[in-house]
């Protein structure tokens, strides 16, 4: 059946959305979610010129009575779920990409529902009765099309697209609408002259190839050309797992640092024996506030889901970085264990070189089988490092953004 019914949804402005629900003061005002660096705003804000990316330091000089909120993690997933819930309630085929959006495929829900655009007005509806947030719905036969028609439907709009017209929808919209056309890619396709999807997809392949590289090019002359044969995918297989903290951008010590990388650490160890799995390459990204970022990873003999193992490669990249940039401001830190296997029956222990299955390993991994067990019956805040209750350190914004993608800034207009 040749209809539009590959939906993509995507929450609008979700964590300043979220932020604004949970305090009605809010309500009509300029609001940025996030610490050094911007990860959501208002639609107040935004007519300022802030943007999802943008350090605070330039939003408030944009919008001089911006309003600034670290947001409640726990409040972010609560309304993830509600909404994905109501997602499932129309189909099973639900690809989450992240924590506020989505793919369904409601191809085998219209005999119950009715044709893709009444479900997606229908989810529309229970998703603003639900929780009061708006969400923003493309509705096309492909993937990166309805991705890109939810996104010009943006604010709180829907948008279908027929079968035969997605030329007419896709051509005359500009190339910064593709999935890869970062600035970099935008730049260089208009030193081509380049400006609308309708020139990539009339300009010869190899023209392309030549500027943007053959494998770049091939990827965005087939969007283009509206190839795209990608079915949606209710399940993916793990590549890695990550948790990553905002904060306000300044300079931080060493000292300072290692708290919020003991809990991310914990975090990500704790999800690995969750799911039954090792990892072998731990990696921190590190961002700064002019938002570059610098990345360091290691990869150990042995795989591991051991906290106190992972926290000391943690600690040793961690390290490395400090030292090597010590006058810049932090204003987010990432960990991120990849190389995922099925855990065995062996540990590394906490030194990298000690012999798996000693002695020590195996306190430490009953160590870590308590802690679990703890957390399961008492909640995860029965038990903290002890370095965050000396510190006293309560300013991070932890967590906004640890599901699927999160930290991405939120820019989504």
């Amino acid at each position: 059946m040749d209809i539009p019914g590959i939906l993509h949804a995507d929450l609008d402005a979700f964590y300043a959305a979220v932020a604004v629900k949970e305090d009605p003061a809010l309500v009509g005002k300029p609001v940025a979610v996030g610490g050094g660096v911007v990860l959501s705003c208002t639609y107040e804000a935004r007519a300022y010129g802030v943007r999802g990316g943008m350090p605070l330091r330039e939003a408030r000089g944009l919008c001089p009575n911006l309003i600034v909120v670290d947001g409640t993690f726990g409040a972010y997933v609560d309304y993830s779920k509600a909404v994905f819930e109501i997602f499932e309630s129309f189909t099973p085929l639900v690809e989450r990409l992240s924590i506020d959006e989505a793919f369904m495929d409601v191809t085998g829900s219209v005999h119950l529902f009715g044709s893709p655009a009444t479900i997606a007005r229908e989810i529309r509806s229970r998703v603003r009765e639900s929780t009061g947030l708006a969400v923003s719905i493309g509705a096309t036969t492909r993937k990166f099309l309805s991705k890109i028609a939810s996104q010009v439907a943006k604010p709180d709009g829907l948008i279908v697209v027929e079968p035969g017209d997605e030329s007419d929808f896709l051509r005359p919209l500009g190339v910064g609408y593709l999935w890869g056309v970062g600035p970099v890619t935008k730049r260089r396709l208009g030193e081509l002259g380049i400006e609308t999807i309708g020139d990539i997809a009339d300009t010869p392949l190899d023209s392309l190839a030549a500027s943007l590289g053959a494998g770049h090019a091939r990827h965005l002359h087939a969007l283009a050309n509206l190839k795209d044969a990608r079915r949606v995918e209710t399940s993916r297989r793990a590549k890695s797992l990550s948790a990553q903290s905002a904060m306000r951008g300044k300079i931080r010590t060493l000292s300072e640092l290692t708290p919020v990388l003991y809990r991310l650490t914990d975090r990500v160890a704790s999800r690995l024996r969750a799911k039954e799995m090792n990892g072998r390459t731990v990696t921190i990204k590190v961002r700064f506030g002019d938002l570059t970022s610098i990345t360091r990873s290691l990869t150990i003999p042995t795989p591991t889901n051991s906290t106190s193992t992972l926290v000391g490669v943690g600690t040793q990249l961690l390290a490395g970085v400090v030292e090597e940039f010590p006058r810049h401001e932090t204003t987010l830190l990432s960990v991120a264990v990849s190389g995922l296997g099925a855990k065995d029956a062996t540990q590394l222990a906490l030194d990298v070189d000690a012999v798996a299955g000693s002695p020590r390993s195996l306190e430490l991994e009953a160590l870590d089988e308590s802690v679990d067990e703890l957390r399961e019956k008492f909640g995860d805040k029965v038990i903290t490092h002890g370095s965050d209750l000396m510190s006293g350190r309560t300013s991070f914004s932890d967590g906004l953004s640890e599901i699927m993608t999160p930290g991405e800034p939120d820019n989504d207009d």
